[in-house]
């Protein structure tokens, strides 16, 4: 079988892997789709992702769907693979936040060593807790997006219980994961989502999806009241404007992933308007609530922007990154390879 393997900065390759059965308590899955996420970007681009550096071959990929092919379940059955192993027993896992357990394992994550390696491979062995069976009325091109759009629920449900039903909501950066954001805000009941970005296209992305108002960073036409601000940019101008722009006493997450070291950002607002100012990491329950939105017709469709065989992984690396051409771009690992 073959996999999309990271070598460091740059060497991404399709190459070879042994073949594998699973053992007991795991199912073997034929993996259909893989959706490409900013961290395997960073991990192409860059060798690592923050502190996490790349230090052997890595097989990328954590938002994969794909049909069992060995263990308990039947053959053919469709599933979802949730990527985190929390340990069950640390402070966090014990209180509820399994999503920030210390010591997790996530597929694709060059936090351990040996690495922990990914499911952008043809044939994946898991635990068989991780995997979720999809409804029938669910495609699996569809169900590949419940990785990511478990963040986006995540992050909108830290903003607190009921906090953005009827609300007017901003939205920074529209990403793949700030147009989930989107998505999930409209589903949760928000009044009004305004998203801003750099570019127009992931823009009109974001009036597909659900945006009420979408603003072109650089445009001085902003709504007043602010209720609730979700950083998705990953960008410390996000996230000033998210401060400046939210209503005094109100709410402010941070999802997007901001690069290592100390950011910038006015933090008297947060004394002088009582500002809430909190994280969303990963996700835990919530990756199931995701796979029922899908199946129950969350649309989310226009975010899929383009697919290609495991074969042509490179340029799906390449388009991804160009944001003024694609959103989440998929590799269909489920044909033959050319290899």
């Amino acid at each position: 079988m073959y996999a999309c393997v990271a070598h460091g900065a740059g060497d991404l390759r399709v190459e070879e892997r042994p073949d594998v059965a699973p053992g007991a308590g795991q199912v073997a899955v034929r993996i259909a789709y893989g959706g490409i996420c900013g961290s395997d970007l960073h991990y192409y681009h860059d060798g690592g992702v923050g502190d996490f550096r790349i230090r052997q071959p890595l097989v990328l990929g954590h938002e994969v769907v794909g049909r069992i092919s060995g263990g308990d379940l039947p053959a053919g059955t469709p599933v979802g693979i949730h990527p985190a192993t929390p340990c069950g027993s640390c402070p966090e896992c014990l209180q509820g936040q399994r999503n920030i357990c210390a010591y997790s394992n996530y597929l694709g994550s060059a936090a351990r060593d040996p690495h922990i390696q990914g499911g952008f491979v043809q044939e994946l062995i898991v635990r068989a807790d991780q995997v979720r069976v999809l409804p029938d009325e669910l495609a699996l091109r569809t169900a590949v997006l419940a990785e990511p759009l478990s963040v986006a629920i995540h992050a909108v449900r830290q903003a607190g219980e009921g906090a953005v039903d009827g609300k007017r909501v901003l939205v920074t950066g529209a990403g793949p994961i700030g147009l989930l954001v989107v998505a999930a805000l409209r589903q949760s009941g928000a009044r009004e989502v305004i998203a801003t970005d750099l570019q127009e296209a992931p823009l009109a992305l974001a009036r597909a999806v659900g945006a009420t108002h979408t603003i072109r960073v650089g445009e001085a036409d902003w709504p007043d009241a602010i209720d609730v601000a979700i950083e998705a940019s990953g960008t410390a101008g996000g996230l000033r404007t998210c401060l400046e722009r939210v209503r005094r006493g109100g709410t402010v997450v941070q999802v997007g992933s901001l690069p290592g070291g100390d950011t910038a950002f006015p933090g008297s607002l947060l004394m002088t308007r009582e500002l809430t100012l909190t994280g969303a990491f990963r996700f835990d329950h919530e990756f199931d609530t995701a796979i029922a939105w899908l199946a129950g017709g969350l649309y989310v469709d226009p975010i899929v922007t383009h697919t290609f065989p495991l074969d042509d992984a490179r340029a799906a690396f390449d388009l991804a990154t160009d944001r003024t051409v694609a959103s989440k771009v998929l590799l269909d690992l489920s044909g033959d390879t050319q290899r």
